[in-house]
């Protein structure tokens, strides 16, 4: 089945759940007040789907590769402020362990992505 919108892969409905969860967290009263923390994380996690939305419609395979990369990374900026979070308990431990592992499941699916687009002869999912 070809995918003919972003809202169709995997990936993006994946980092559209981590968002939510990073806008959750970041809305409990330690962490609302610290702006610079805040922020960084919900831009960080707002990146890895805006990176994968954009590079669908980037008109080829490797552009589109290349915006992977960038969710990839953008996601991996995630899981590094979550510990920041976690270490100045602006979260719990369960909310570290969950939002860090939907991260990892989001990287792993970006990850299976590039894989598949880098080993296909095909222009398009």
């Amino acid at each position: 089945m070809k995918i003919v919108r972003f809202e169709e892969i995997d990936a993006w409905i994946e980092a559209r759940r981590l968002t939510k969860m990073v806008y959750s967290l970041t809305g409990k009263e330690k962490f609302s007040k610290d702006f610079g923390l805040r922020d960084q994380v919900q831009r960080a996690s707002v990146s890895v789907m805006s990176n994968i939305a954009e590079g669908f419609d980037g008109g080829s395979d490797k552009a589109f590769i290349n915006f992977l990369n960038y969710a990839f990374r953008s996601a991996t900026e995630v899981q590094s402020l979550l510990y920041v979070a976690a270490d100045i308990a602006y979260i719990t431990e369960s909310d570290f362990q969950q939002s860090f592992g939907q991260a990892l499941k989001t990287k792993r699916l970006v990850g299976g992505l590039m894989r598949y687009l880098r080993g296909s002869n095909k222009h398009r999912i």
